[in-house]
């Protein structure tokens, strides 16, 4: 079983830790995306677990076997791991059929044996017709799957991906994240996939790690990262959301934040100390021309700053009493011009306290 163990993983250069005490656990089979900004050390984590880096604290097992620890790393000859980079290190001088053939070629398998796993991988990544043309004969989207072929072919224990779709166009960008999935969901490769995408993590992944300077700011599967921050970084970085910060009022109900301009009832979440940012996201912003009818809660008098038409929908900016700013995005059927003034609804079951 070729499970993927993290523990206590801290890698640094000079005084920085740029991977600072990760732990975290890939099951068998689990793909599992690192999602961060640049620089937040998802690459080195990635970089590390191949053994192309010797962590400073730490170990790294792989299916109960430890690979690397502090003065200890097994060389990543010796890992039985497939990576595949921003750059496909495609062979120009080989056709595709070589290319992919190149690893079993290594290990000296038999020549039949080479001849129907080259077959049989080229047909499952739809290459087959390419066989023999050369890398510089492709576009970039057959490219990056004679990678993901040529990588898959060996049957490694565990594929490991760095941000390999980034330098395609967003047409083939898209394309890619579903054939990335379709391909982890035919061979159940134990996969790690760094991306600073959220939409190839929401895409591709069983298990999303959000990292942040260093260290795993929140783990969990696409909807629950989505649906349930438990801090301000991730809220912004996955998905868009806005930010209102105020006073807690406590209770033993829902959580209650006096923004200001705006009294929220955040039934989702719960703050800690005496304030708490409240995120929403975009989409779940209500605009409304007249008060709209209800409780009243999360409700408050606003005004359209700016509205951009985007085909299916609307992205407004509207100002609050006091100034806030919120951004809301809407169906683009509903127009309302800059300077109207309108009412804004918070739903209180979208809103949810942050950890301050």
């Amino acid at each position: 079983m070729a499970d993927v163990e993290l523990s206590g993983l801290t890698k640094r250069f000079g005084a920085l830790a740029v991977v600072d005490r990760v732990e975290l656990k890939v099951a068998h089979g689990q793909l599992v995306c690192l999602l961060g900004p640049s620089g937040c050390g998802k690459t080195t984590t990635l970089r590390l677990i191949a053994g192309f880096l010797e962590p400073d604290e730490g170990t790294i097992v792989v299916g109960g076997r430890k690979l690397s620890g502090p003065g200890s790393a097994l060389p990543p000859e010796r890992r039985n791991m497939s990576m595949i980079f921003q750059s496909y290190a495609l062979w120009p001088h080989m056709t595709i059929r070589e290319n992919v053939a190149y690893g079993l070629t290594l290990r000296r398998l038999p020549a039949d044996e080479i001849q129907r796993r080259v077959a049989a991988i080229l047909d499952v990544t739809h290459m087959s017709q390419f066989a023999d043309r050369y890398p510089g004969e492709l576009s970039g989207g057959q490219q990056q799957r004679v990678a993901l072929a040529r990588a898959l072919v060996v049957q490694p224990e565990t594929l490991l991906l760095d941000e390999p779709i980034s330098n395609l166009d967003a047409n083939l960008r898209e394309e890619m994240r579903f054939e990335v999935r379709r391909l982890h969901d035919e061979y159940k490769y134990t996969t790690v996939y760094v991306t600073h995408d959220q939409a190839e993590a929401m895409t591709t992944a069983d298990l999303i790690v959000v990292m942040n300077r260093g260290r795993i700011e929140q783990t969990g599967t696409p909807r629950q990262i989505f649906e349930e921050p438990n801090t301000e970084f991730v809220a912004r970085f996955l998905g868009g959301t806005n930010i209102l910060r105020g006073r807690r009022l406590g209770g033993s109900g829902p959580e209650i934040v006096d923004c200001g301009a705006i009294k929220l009832v955040c039934e989702r979440g719960r703050g800690t100390g005496e304030t708490a940012p409240v995120s929403i996201r975009l989409h779940q912003i209500e605009l409304h021309r007249s008060q709209p009818p209800g409780d009243g809660r999360n409700v408050a008098p606003a005004e359209v700053r700016r509205q951009v038409y985007l085909g299916a929908t609307r992205d407004y900016l509207v100002a609050l009493a006091d100034g806030t700013e919120l951004r809301a995005v809407t169906p683009s059927d509903l127009d309302i011009a800059a300077g109207t003034p309108i009412w804004i609804r918070l739903p209180p079951e979208r809103c949810r306290a942050l950890a301050s």
